[in-house]
């Protein structure tokens, strides 16, 4: 039978980018810490898999291109070799903790302050010199490693070829991630982001580890990152009506976040969270019936009761107090440090370069972009390489990525091939056709059309380089320099800490943040909605109609009923006391603010 405990900590490390957490579980994981790899890109997997083989002294068979199923087989390799590199470590850190009273002092330390397990092992010092006769039976009882998660962008789910043949669904770039994740050891969740995909999705039924055991235990988990409550429920009852069962929504702030940002219609984290709390009976009871049948139809082992569904944020949190109040006030059963982390060099492989870039990273300097091939908002950071490199290749009239690796090639050109926005071909196909057509626009029209055009970046090398950089694995190919797509928070952070220092802050025993000008994390995502809501306005233009009117008014509607949510809560919550005053006044001034903002209306002559 799995031994099934309790996480050690009520944090996670989200997955950020394609590299900043490729390697995080082997960094933390040891200390009760999960955290998220990504499976897009199966060649950088494939470097850090040898990397780790020859760092650890292992014997590596590389996986090339030519292997049938290749992208599925690198990434059962790499997560297999991580699960054995964490074992080992935990291990060890087990018996250090068993024989060292200052390891075991600074393992206190970084434990939550509320925790029974910080408590027991505080009892076995307090002892005096007999600690270690009892400690290692406790210590193998209740301790635990960190989750070896994962993450897919459901989205990012290409078709792939053999020479000009168009192979079958399951080796589409998700589907492969997800077969590569399921024939794997590690016993984990999968993190699902980027909306629904019914297609990868009805694709989970081929793996027995995501039904339940004779023990009711999943072996595999399903997570859904999602922005609002009636998309979790859609997606769960989906997943459920398969015998399927989501562990965990991951909810995360639509703006306040880093990588890429799908806003809401204008619903704020705050009121999302309440629903959530309100209603997580109903998601309950309304999956496990649905997945019972499901189960009963497969003849499949059926629990007797719903098995454990969490409920996890985040998305801007930056302080003590406002993880507490997440925990105690919404009743949520993790909370999401992502950015803040890109500053601690033992837990996310970040370059130094732009580790330094990041700590110098002032509010002005972060940015909601159209740097993405997908055409979605991206949050970015200016200055990087990639920005230097790219406006240079602009300046030299050769706009343009290479594409060597092609997983956003989600456009089709002419012939119905995959294509890239980002990459040359698609470029100079575009820039040609503006050319073409430049006398009758404006040079206003044309030179924004043109910047459209030659702002995309190449994210699947960029976002990739870090790991590389910093751990001096060449880079072949056209230089993309380094993409890093950090939220907004981490323009309050701006020194390089250690991995205890951060938890120490995270749990109120120390703090990192030096800027006193920080606001709380509701206020500065309803500013950034705002922002949001007059950027529309005024990129709509004269295309205005019934529709987009009515969604503009929807979308201030939901800010202004938001803000009377926090009102309300703030009135009657105990938190937050030496900052509520000024905290009122801001949601007074940002309301006056939207109801100042003209809805355009579509002139009838």
């Amino acid at each position: 039978m799995t031994k099934i405990q309790k996480p050690l900590h009520n944090f996670h490390i989200p997955v950020m980018g394609l590299a900043y957490t490729i390697d995080s579980p082997i960094r933390v994981a040891q200390y009760g810490i999960s955290s998220a790899i990504s499976l897009a890109d199966d060649e950088l997997i494939e470097k850090m898999n040898a990397f780790y083989h020859q760092k650890f002294n292992v014997p590596y068979q590389e996986i090339s291109k030519k292997v049938a199923d290749y992208r599925a087989k690198r990434i059962t390799s790499y997560l297999n070799f991580v699960d054995k590199i964490v074992k080992e470590k935990f291990e060890n850190f087990k018996n250090e903790l068993a024989e060292s009273k200052e390891a075991l002092e600074n393992y206190i330390a970084i434990l939550p302050n509320k925790s029974e397990i910080k408590k027991g092992l505080q009892a076995f010092l307090d002892e005096g010199t007999n600690w270690k006769q009892n400690i290692q039976n406790y210590i193998e009882k209740q301790l635990s490693a960190g989750s070896i998660d994962v993450n897919i962008m459901t989205k990012l789910d290409k078709d792939n070829f053999d020479k000009n043949e168009q192979l079958p669904v399951i080796y589409n770039d998700a589907h492969a991630a997800l077969r590569g994740f399921a024939n794997s050891t590690v016993n984990s969740s999968i993190v699902l982001s980027a909306g629904m995909n019914p297609r990868l999705y009805s694709y989970f039924e081929n793996f027995e580890d995501f039904f339940p055991d004779e023990n009711n235990h999943l072996k595999k988990k399903i997570v859904l990152k999602v922005s609002d409550f009636r998309s979790a429920m859609i997606q769960g009852n989906f997943l459920a009506k398969k015998g399927l069962w989501v562990s965990e929504y991951r909810i995360e702030s639509g703006l306040n976040c880093g990588g890429h940002a799908f806003a809401t219609e204008g619903f704020l984290l705050g009121p999302i969270l309440e629903e959530f709390k309100q209603k997580k009976t109903q998601l309950i009871e309304s999956a496990h019936e649905l997945m019972i049948k499901a189960l009963e139809q497969k003849g499949k082992r059926i629990p007797d009761k719903p098995l454990e569904l969490k409920i996890t944020v985040q998305g801007g949190v930056g302080t003590s107090e406002e993880h507490d109040f997440l925990l105690n006030y919404y009743q949520v059963d993790s909370v999401g440090w992502g950015s803040p982390f890109l500053l601690v060099p033992e837990a996310t492989s970040v370059d130094q370069n732009t580790r330094d870039l990041l700590i110098d990273a002032k509010e002005e300097d972060l940015y909601l972009s159209q740097i993405s091939p997908l055409g979605v908002p991206f949050n970015t950071l200016r200055g990087t390489t990639n920005e230097k490199i790219k406006q240079r290749r602009i300046e030299e009239n050769k706009a343009g990525s290479s594409c060597p690796k092609k997983f956003l090639a989600l456009n089709k050109d002419n012939q119905g091939n995959g294509i890239c926005t980002a990459s040359k071909k698609y470029q100079d196909s575009k820039l040609k056709e503006l050319e073409a057509n430049k006398n009758n626009i404006s040079l206003e029209n044309y030179e924004k059309a043109k910047q459209n055009i030659t702002v995309k970046s190449c994210l699947c090398v960029g976002l990739a380089n870090a790991s590389y950089l910093e751990n001096n694995i060449k880079i072949k190919g056209q230089d993309q320099g380094v993409v890093i797509c950090p939220g907004p928070n981490i323009a309050y952070f701006n020194q390089e800490v250690s991995l205890a220092k951060m938890i120490q802050h995270i749990y109120g025993n120390d703090s990192v943040l030096q800027n006193p000008n920080r606001p709380h994390f509701f206020i500065k995502e309803l500013k950034m909605y705002i922002d949001y809501l007059k950027n529309d306005i005024q990129t709509i233009g004269e295309e205005i109609n019934n529709a987009k009117t009515k969604k503009l008014e929807a979308f201030k509607s939901n800010l202004l009923e938001g803000i009377g949510y926090y009102q309300n809560l703030f009135a009657v919550i105990s938190n937050f006391e030496t900052i509520k005053k000024e905290i009122s006044k801001q949601f007074e001034l940002l309301k006056n603010e939207i109801n100042n903002i003209e809805i355009p209306k579509l002139q009838i002559a």
